[in-house]
């Protein structure tokens, strides 16, 4: 690993950071990606125009220096992945909103931080006041698409996903369960994981383990209309 030279004299330039990243997310953040994908969010809409503020999932995943400081030695998991927990993550955190607006057959997923005027703009699109389109000039000419071509936009209302049931439920998600989770939502259908986790509310049984012994316990036995829970 090189070492650092140190800071150049004179003026540099400064990206500004609430106070509240200190204060309250910092403490919380275990996640060295999670981490490295916040600071690198508030750099890059820190340099950009328009209101409001955003990156688009392919931007991301097409940004070099983002991608640099995700590789990681004895992670054999591709940069792709980090970056999708990452933001996973920040955003069960509460630390970010996203929309998903589908352009053709393709869905291209927005991501902005969780401030006022953020939340004021996310509504307007969920509700239809505000064109999807614009999220696509907001990125730049690399994101537009070819004035001559006519392209269909539709916002793509998703339910929520099972780190934020996890959060909302639960409590603050470990890092270290998030691949867990991440593999049970691809493999059992959304609406066991949300049955489940109500399930284990109902019984307060507010543990990962009991909700996995019931999705387990379907998929084996099958999904009835009784005997939903299981013991322990």
């Amino acid at each position: 690993m090189p070492a650092f030279a140190g800071f150049p004299p004179g003026k540099s330039p400064y990206i500004p950071l609430p106070e509240q990243f200190f204060t309250t997310l910092l403490p919380e953040i275990e996640d060295v990606s999670e981490l490295k994908v916040t600071l690198h969010l508030f750099w890059l809409l820190f340099r950009k125009y328009g209101d409001p503020r955003c990156a688009s999932d392919r931007e991301l995943l097409a940004d070099p220096l983002l991608r640099r400081a995700l590789r990681r030695q004895g992670d054999p998991r591709p940069i792709e992945e980090r970056l999708r927990a990452a933001l996973e993550l920040a955003l069960a955190r509460g630390t970010l909103l996203r929309v998903r607006v589908r352009v053709d057959d393709e869905i291209i997923t927005w991501y902005f931080f969780n401030t006022d005027r953020s939340r004021q703009a996310v509504a307007r699109l969920l509700r239809g006041e505000e064109s999807p389109e614009l999220l696509l000039e907001l990125e730049g000419p690399a994101g537009a698409p070819n004035d001559e071509d006519e392209h269909e936009y539709a916002i793509e209302l998703e339910r929520p996903n099972i780190f934020v049931l996890y959060e909302q439920n639960i409590g603050l998600l470990p890092p270290l369960l998030a691949e867990e989770l991440r593999e049970a939502e691809q493999t059992y259908p959304y609406e066991w994981i949300e049955e489940a986790f109500r399930l284990a509310i109902q019984q307060n049984k507010r543990r990962w383990s009991y909700i996995r012994a019931i999705l387990q316990r379907w998929e084996i036995e099958g999904k009835g209309e009784a005997g939903h829970g299981t013991h322990g």
